[in-house]
């Protein structure tokens, strides 16, 4: 082996570059399970066509829509998800160039089952299990295409006829449509402004009845939720008598059931850790019904910033069991078969990318675990994977902040030349802000601390998977509670408590909502020097156009994150806009944003850069074109990673 070497932090070599971040991943964004044949399939990225969705058939390995021309995404919501339903050797998906409903069957060219239409969007499938031919979907209509105008309903797609018409209407949003199995009845969930679906959601059931290839809803009852308090979400049918939920009534989510008219809670006393995720995507349960009578379900968990396996009970009265499981991310969870207690998720390790995996579980509910589509291998040692430390710091006020530490790593370095150097450090603030950033492995993440940095994701006040009270911490507070927990956190980490980076070189970035706290850290906080530098991407500057001119979904988020509309607190929209304090911005700033971005629109970025840059700051601005609400593109994912690492090289004078 070769000797060790030394050099400053920040400046290590390192064999993992943003061609290897762009090109290593498995780039999978759902799973899809045909609950009649057993066949499973995912969908795959390709940034290097432009970011498009393609289907893949997982076993073997076969792309069922290569052609550029489809896109297997939805713009429900922006954000979609729920843009295909695999059923009988069919699979129906959403193709977002024309938002039409295309029918795809193996060997022959897709299919559309919906009118031509530039103003229909399509999501969140459901097939009738007796008249297969008919659909439930999610119908977002942009015909008017103001974010009050926006209207979403519950429709029927005839793929026979290729027509669609109206199911139920009324609610400001729908999702999670599911027949039962024995198709006689229908349960869905729905919110209106100003709630997201994690604040307040109701889910219903009804009576449907087919009656000359059209369904008609009867019996109309609500089975949970509570405008504003509670969160019901996430309706299956684990038999034709049992719909199963999740509730956040306790404080946490936790699993529900609805059987014989009555709505209780499956454990005998609220577990305080969490049976789900906010639902910024459609078609995302956190669970699988495990056997053929429905009396068991494989719940995904979050406790202590990472995802598990418990096995939930449906008959009621007893408390999960956890399954030990190597994975710490785990998402898009199925049935694969109920017969053989076989279900799929895609799971990522501490030091291993996203698998789809297979687990079996026996009759003594012993879990085995098989990877159906390995993780992609790097060209290159795990020794170069840095561990997360997760820990929960106390901040001055006395509120707890919890954060996930990643120190520099690289087999090569014994460590820095320099004595008794620390090493720079990034501070990522998650997006949402009602999200939270997991322990799996990230190659951005490695592509800093195998060069010499250290890195720390805070999960802010705020963030999901802590609860319904930590969530709310940032109610009315959006703009204080998050940028104080990064400074707080930042500062915390590098105290002689800790004495873990050096607090003279530590950089913040952040997209979406978390460029929002990057920009309030840098220009809003009470003290704005804690930084050195900062990246932005897509982040928001100005409060006023963006509660005017944001997508329907999130269109009246403001009012709860900032206690109110622009119209009746216009002070605070004021004072926590960034763009009104840009000339307190004194560390190096670097904005990226997408030309056609229409959650955050590019005049956010605009006018950042052109206030910091007129008071003679000091700014870059990269503006990606054919980029929305993230980066899909290989040459922008490469380009931007490459950009902000220059980036900070050069204002801490890293590189000669």
């Amino acid at each position: 082996m070769a000797s060790q070497l030394s050099a400053p932090f920040g400046t290590w070599s390192s064999p993992i570059t943003a061609e290897d971040i762009k090109k290593g991943a498995l780039p999978l964004s759902a799973l899809l399970v045909d609950p009649i044949t057993h066949r499973f399939y995912h969908l795959e990225a390709r940034p290097s066509e432009g970011g498009r969705i393609t289907i893949i058939d997982t076993e073997r390995d076969i792309d069922l829509t290569p052609s550029k021309d489809w896109n297997v995404r939805t713009g429900v919501h922006e954000y979609g998800g729920g843009a295909s339903i695999a059923h009988g050797g069919i699979i129906y998906f959403s193709n977002l160039a024309d938002g039409r409903v295309y029918r795809l069957k193996e060997g022959v060219n897709p299919e559309a089952v919906t009118p031509e239409s530039k103003v229909h969007r399509f999501a969140d499938f459901d097939v009738h299990p007796i008249h297969t031919h008919l659909l439930v979907s999610i119908l977002e209509d942009h015909t008017v295409d103001e974010p009050s105008a926006v209207i979403n309903t519950l429709c029927i797609i005839n793929t026979a006829t290729k027509t669609i018409y109206p199911l139920i209407s009324g609610a400001d949003f729908y999702a999670s449509p599911k027949f039962s199995p024995d198709g006689a009845h229908l349960a869905w969930q729905q919110w209106s402004h100003p709630d997201m679906p994690w604040e307040g959601s109701h889910i219903y059931v009804a009576d449907a009845l087919v009656d000359f290839d059209r369904i008609s809803l009867k019996n109309l009852v609500h089975v949970a939720g509570k405008a504003l308090k509670v969160s019901a979400v996430c309706p299956s049918w684990a038999n034709n008598e049992t719909l199963v939920f999740t509730s956040d009534e306790s404080g946490f989510i936790n699993p529900w059931k609805y059987q014989n008219g009555t709505s209780t809670a499956l454990f005998p006393e609220p577990v305080d850790y969490e049976f789900g995720s906010p639902g910024w995507l459609l078609q995302t349960h956190p669970y699988a019904i495990l056997d053929e009578k429905g009396t068991l379900a494989l719940f995904i968990t979050t406790k202590d910033g990472r995802n598990g396996l418990d096995i939930v009970d449906l008959t009621g009265g007893s408390l999960p069991r956890t399954i030990d499981t190597p994975f710490v991310l785990i998402e898009n969870i199925s049935s694969l078969s109920r017969r053989a207690r076989e279900v799929v998720f895609s799971g990522g390790k501490v030091d291993e990318g996203l698998s789809v995996v297979k687990i079996t579980l026996d009759d003594a509910s012993r879990a085995s675990f098989v990877a159906l589509k390995p993780a992609a291998v790097p060209e290159f040692s795990n020794d170069f994977v840095s561990i997360p430390r997760p820990m929960s710091l106390k901040t001055p006020n006395g509120e707890l902040v919890h954060v996930v530490f990643y120190p520099p790593r690289n087999p090569r370095y014994l460590g820095s030349s320099v004595p008794g150097e620390l090493p720079p450090c990034i501070v990522f603030a998650h997006g949402g802000p009602t999200a939270i950033t997991m322990q799996n492995l990230s190659w951005t993440t490695q592509y800093f601390t195998s060069r010499g940095w250290a890195w720390l994701s805070v999960n802010y006040g705020g963030s999901s998977g802590y609860g319904r009270e930590y969530t709310c911490r940032l109610d009315g507070n959006w703009g204080v509670v998050d940028s104080n927990d990064c400074i707080q956190a930042a500062r915390i980490i590098s105290s002689a408590l800790y004495n873990l980076v050096d607090p003279k070189r530590l950089v913040i970035r952040g997209s979406s909502a978390g460029g929002y706290t990057v920009l309030g850290a840098l220009a809003n906080a009470p003290d704005v020097t804690t930084f050195a530098a900062g990246t932005s991407s897509f982040g928001i500057s100005d409060l006023f156009p963006l509660e005017a001119h944001t997508h329907k979904f999130e269109s009246r988020q403001l009012e709860k994150l900032l206690g109110g509309t622009s119209a009746q607190v216009p002070e605070v929209y004021r004072e926590r806009s960034p763009i009104n304090h840009a000339d307190r911005i004194v560390a190096p700033l670097l904005i990226l944003q997408g030309n056609i971005d229409k959650v955050v629109p590019k005049e956010q970025a605009d006018l950042i850069y052109k206030k910091v840059e007129t008071k003679g700051g000091i700014v870059e601005y990269k503006l990606y074109p054919g980029e929305g609400h993230g980066w899909r593109k290989a040459e922008t994912i490469v380009d931007a990673l490459e950009r902000e690492l220059g980036f900070y090289e050069r204002v801490l004078g890293l590189r000669s």
